[in-house]
């Protein structure tokens, strides 16, 4: 809606294109044209700013998981709230405010937008933090995924996991997987 008016399109001329079906509300303040197909990596990063891609859906992002995630799951800094939260479709994860954007990068989604996602260092982190709530064989492979790859920051993976305190954990995975 701001870009519309910006561009000289005030509120009538999208109301009056949204009656003739031209355009469509994807989100408040979000209109797109009816012949695209809906990006819903976009639509909920509009929704919730603050919320970063991670978990299984940063391990899609970075290639470490080849299905599209059942569940978008985000993470947020603790004490941050989003209608989005009781979502079916979601899960949210809470991290503190200190670390919330350690780790943030840009990945393009299927539909060529550009959203925030965690690196997949902070992400294969995250994964072994909360193993229990995702699914263990995906975690497990896009772990070992990861390990092989030439271009992983095995440094980078450790100085997180000293952070997020599982550094020993990271070890013992590294050992088992080099």
């Amino acid at each position: 809606m701001k870009e519309a008016q910006e561009n000289g399109v005030d509120n009538l001329t999208l109301h009056y294109m949204l009656k003739r079906d031209q355009i469509e509300r994807a989100a408040h303040g979000l209109y797109v044209s009816t012949d695209i197909i809906l990006d819903p990596y976009f639509i909920v990063q509009y929704r919730c700013p603050k919320a970063i891609f991670s978990h299984e859906t940063a391990l899609f992002f970075h290639d470490l998981s080849d299905r599209e995630p059942f569940q978008l799951m985000m993470t947020i800094p603790t004490g941050w709230n989003s209608q989005l939260l009781t979502n079916p479709d979601m899960l949210f994860f809470y991290c503190k405010p200190s670390v919330a954007e350690l780790g943030i990068c840009k990945k393009q989604t299927p539909f060529d937008h550009t959203v925030n996602v965690y690196d997949a260092e902070r992400t294969i982190c995250d994964c072994l933090i909360a193993i229990n709530k995702l699914d263990k064989d995906l975690v497990l492979t896009a772990l070992k995924q990861y390990m092989k790859n030439p271009e992983g920051d095995k440094a980078k993976l450790l100085e997180y996991a000293e952070i997020f305190k599982i550094r020993d954990m990271i070890r013992q995975y590294m050992e088992v997987l080099s």
